[in-house]
Formats: C-alpha cells, structure tokens, sequence
C-alpha cells in the first residue's frame, strides 16, 4: 500500500508520493545541507522582512523561532546607531521562554566573541503592572544583557503592560495565548516608538484571532509595512530538512530514507487529517478540536460490519431507462438487503434516520433499535453513493416498512435532502417522520446528546472503519460540535470521499429515538375482585343493583 501524504492545497485528496514535486522528493546529488549557511531558504526569508509588522502562519518545527532568534540577537547586540534595540520575546508557555532565550546564548557565543560583552543567562522577576487595575504582580523572565546596553528578555507569560516596553517584540505560538487578541492589541503599541512586531505561529482554527489577524494583513488593512510570510512542512523538506536532521543524527541521506521519514511524519495524524493540514500544512480547521475520543468510539464498535450495506453506482446508471434502474436496484434488494432486515430482532423498537446525499458524499440510512436500558443499536446501516433520487427512494422506503415496532424516524431535510423527506413523511405520516433542518442550532442542541450517550455506553455500533472514521470528524466549532468541511478518504474505496455522513445519521437516530412518535398500543388492566376499580361511574357494583353506600374516609 502506498504510503498517504500531503493534501494538495486545491482538494482534500491525500497524493501519493510520487506525486509531490521534485523538490520534496529528491536528494541532489552531493547536497550539502550546511553549503549556504546554518538556515534554510525558508528561515532567510524570513529573517530579510523588514516590515513593521511581520505575521509568519508555519507548520510545525519549521526552524522558524530558531531564525528570528538569531536575527534578534544580531538586534540586541548592535549599538543604537547601527540599529539596536532590546527585544522581547512572549511565548505561550514558561518552556517556549526558556528555549528562546537559550537559542540567544548560543548565538551570542559566537556574535559577542569578546568576554564580558554578553551576559549569562539570568533569571529575574518582571513587574507586571495592568494599566487598567493598577495592580501588579510579579512573572518570571529570562534575559541576556549585551555591552551594547540592549538585552533580549524572554517574557514567561502575557505581561499586562506590554504597551511600555519598546522595542522589538516576537509572539511565538500567538495562537495558543490565553488572550491572543490582547496580545495583538497591546503590541501594536510598540510601533509609535519604531521597532517591529514578529507573530509567529502554527494555526488553531479559522476563528482564531491569529488567523483573522494574518487575513486582516492580507487585505491590506494594516497598510504596506505589514507582510505575511507562510512555511509549511513541505517548504522546509524541500529546503533540506531532511538532510539536516540525518546531519545532526550522523546518519545518510537517502531517497528511500526520505520517503519513509517523510510518511511517518504524516501517517502520525492517523485520521486526524484536518490537524495534520492545521499543523504541517498551516492550513486552518474549521474546528478547534475532536469532540469524540477514539477510545469511546471504538468502545461503541461491537456488533458484526455486515450489516452495514452500501450501493456505489457509476455516473452512467442515472441514464438508463427508469424501469431498467428499478429493477436492477429491486434486485439488488433481494439478494443484499433483504437478507440484512430478515436479522433484524422483531421484539424490539426501531426508529430510522438519514444523511442525505447525491452526487459527491454518501448518503446514508440507518435502522436503529432501542434494547433494555434504553441502548441504541444501529442493526442495519444502507450506504449510497451516487445512486439516483429515485433509488434511494425506492431503497429507504423499502427498508422503513421492513423495520419491526416501527416508532418513527429523522429525515435530513436540508436543502436537496428534503424532497426526500417530505415525500417519506407522506408515506408514513409528518407525526411519524421528522423533517430536520440541519442548522447550527439543531447540532448545538442535538450533537452533545450524541457525544454523552457515548461517554455513557449507550450505542452499540457496526465494527466499521468508515463509520469510526466519521465520528472523528465530529468537532467543536466555536463552543458547537459538528461535522467540519474536510472530506476523507473512503476506506473500502480510495476513490471515493466521506464528509462525516454516518456520523450526521446517527445523530439523527439518537434525535429519532428520543423524539418517537408511534402510537402506544393500550390493554386494560382486569379488574381485582376488590377495591377502587370495582366502582362503576355511577357508583354502582357490576355484580350488585344497588348502590354502594359511602364510608367516612372514602
């Protein structure tokens, strides 16, 4: 099996290999990973922005803090008319600090060779004071004091007063801060004194103020002396990454090497396609994070995967003859899944939903039973690609009247999906089948229902890769779980894409089961020989002609 990689940047397709450009792939002859120096091409460019504002969107360990560290203490240890200036570096976390300002010492090692013109690295205590409360407290720093006057001090959390320092600032990871657009806010000051602001980071969502920021620049919203700058994962292999980590490992360089390093890079995200484009390809999610652990998902994963079915036609089948197509598809029912609802356990409830798709998704149908303890088990799942309107009407109609103790259903009627859910209401009743618009409000209020019942036990699935693979793409979008916008691949077919469908029609099975609306059949209790059901409307006793006289009590 060929090894999966890098989206191309157009589609959601995960390329083989041999697909990448040459400049990822190849190791040229005799390369020498040190021959222009100890950056990169990607880190030069950076470092050569003299933009007022720089904004850098990068993929993860791309060397980028690495450069603009070299380059800030070149800044720090300057005199004031060759340029120099103090710099600060805020990065979210104590550690991010601590490794910035030891980049610094290595540096300046060999930039300050003259003993006594470069401090030791020194631990103080910052005064934070908010302008706001007028309150102050103390954080921890580091910094390294230059004989030019200037230092670089690495601030070990968001400082409040941000706006009285002066000079050059660097925000690493901005957009994993607590307060990312506080921090933005407050280093904009820095400008009126001169100096420049670096924003560095890996991104964390569409909504993320960081990434709002870099689309702002774009736009030109901050003028001409702002400039984004983005580094992928793939920027730096092909600059010689690589290369550069056989060098520090002592070991060669190989084609092969490569290859296998490269993929195990990527493969390491597993499903989790939407962080890898996040991480390696700075391409925000939608999402900000996965709402399903996997452990709960594959927990829920116990009963056989035959009894999820799936239809996959051609682009050539709408265009056969309508009685030609029912009766392939009556076929197709007869041999694959009637023999499906033929298992299906007559004792217990069922209630039926359905992802609606057409051409690109699957659309898919599921049949789900509510056993002892109110647990759901989806006994039956219909998986349709590209089957025309009227087949998938011809199929789900058929499976709706198979299902036993029928308590009634959830239709995705959303945009070409409610045709088909109107049509299916006519069938069996608007009381019987709820037609679903599904809105932001409807996940908001639907999706956590689903996510509890899995934290809590109570679904019993398919053991399908497709349908695990689908629950993972379930995440939280601005505070609301939902399916994200990325397309998969299908894993019985590479050929084909999955957007969570199997995942949407579950959570309209639980809506389903929650919301049934068949009618309860009553049978009256016998009447005892004695006690209040003896007592007709009129007062009278069925075996007595006279009437009953009233107690004190009664």
């Amino acid at each position: 099996m060929a090894d999966t990689i890098k989206p191309l940047s157009s589609t959601v397709r995960i390329v083989e290999w041999d697909e990448l450009p040459a400049r990822v792939r190849e190791i040229p002859a005799g390369f020498n990973p040190l021959a222009e120096g100890v950056l990169m091409a990607h880190q030069r460019e950076v470092v050569k922005l003299q933009h007022s504002i720089v904004a850098v969107p990068k993929g993860r360990r791309t060397g980028i803090t690495f450069a603009v560290m070299l380059r800030k203490t070149l800044v720090a240890a300057a005199s004031k008319v060759a340029g120099g200036d103090n710099v600060y570096y805020i990065g979210d976390t104590k550690e991010k600090g601590l490794e910035a300002i030891g980049y610094v010492a290595k540096f300046a090692q060999i930039i300050a060779r003259a003993q006594g013109s470069v401090s030791d690295i020194e631990e103080f205590l910052f005064e934070d004071q908010d302008p706001e409360t007028g309150k102050t407290k103390h954080i921890t720093a580091y910094r390294i004091r230059f004989a030019s006057g200037f230092q670089v001090c690495a601030l070990s959390s968001r400082p409040a007063n941000i706006r009285g320092l002066q000079g050059h600032v660097v925000i690493d990871e901005a957009a994993f801060h607590p307060d990312v657009q506080g921090v933005l806010d407050a280093a904009a000051a820095l400008l009126i004194w001169g100096g420049q602001i670096t924003v560095i980071s890996s991104h964390n969502g569409k909504k993320n103020p960081f990434a709002q920021f870099c689309r702002d620049i774009e736009a030109g919203l901050y003028g001409d002396d702002a400039a984004v700058y983005t580094v992928t994962f793939d920027d730096a292999v092909a600059n010689g990454l690589y290369e550069r980590v056989c060098w520090m490992k002592g070991e060669k360089a190989t084609p092969e090497g490569k290859k296998k390093w490269y993929a195990k890079i990527r493969n390491g995200y597993g499903v989790r396609k939407a962080a890898m484009r996040e991480e390696l390809d700075a391409i925000p999610r939608d999402g900000s994070g996965v709402a399903l652990p996997g452990v709960w998902i594959d927990r829920s994963q116990t009963l056989p995967e035959k009894v999820v079915v799936r239809l996959a036609l051609d682009d050539e089948f709408v265009h056969k003859p309508m009685p030609e197509r029912e009766a392939w598809v009556d076929d197709w029912i007869k041999r694959v899944l009637d023999p499906v609802l033929d298992q299906l356990d007559k004792s217990l409830r069922y209630v039926f939903s359905q992802d609606y798709a057409r051409h690109r998704d699957f659309s898919v149908w599921g049949g789900h039973a509510i056993t002892l303890g109110l647990r759901r088990q989806t006994h039956i799942g219909i998986e349709m690609h590209k089957v025309p309107y009227a087949q998938q009407r011809q199929i789900v109609i058929h499976a709706i009247k198979r299902l036993p103790n029928r308590c009634g259903g959830a239709m995705d009627a959303t945009g070409p999906g409610a045709p088909l859910a109107e049509e299916v209401a006519d069938e069996f009743g608007h009381s019987h089948v709820h037609q679903v618009d599904l809105s932001r409000k409807w996940y908001q209020e639907w999706m956590p229902k689903l996510i509890q019942a899995f934290e809590d036990s109570q679904i019993d699935l398919p053991m399908d890769a497709n349908w695990a693979q689908d629950l993972r793409a379930i995440e939280d979008v601005d505070g609301v779980p939902m399916v994200t916008k990325l397309r998969r691949k299908d894993l019985k077919d590479p050929e084909l894409q999955r957007h969570g469908d199997s995942a949407v029609m579950l959570a309209l099975g639980w809506f389903a089961s929650v919301n049934m609306s068949a009618p309860i059949d009553y049978i009256a209790v016998p009447t005892h020989p004695r006690g209040f059901d003896n007592l007709l409307a009129d007062g009278m006793r069925e075996d007595l002609d006279f009437p009953l006289i009233e107690h004190e009590g009664w």
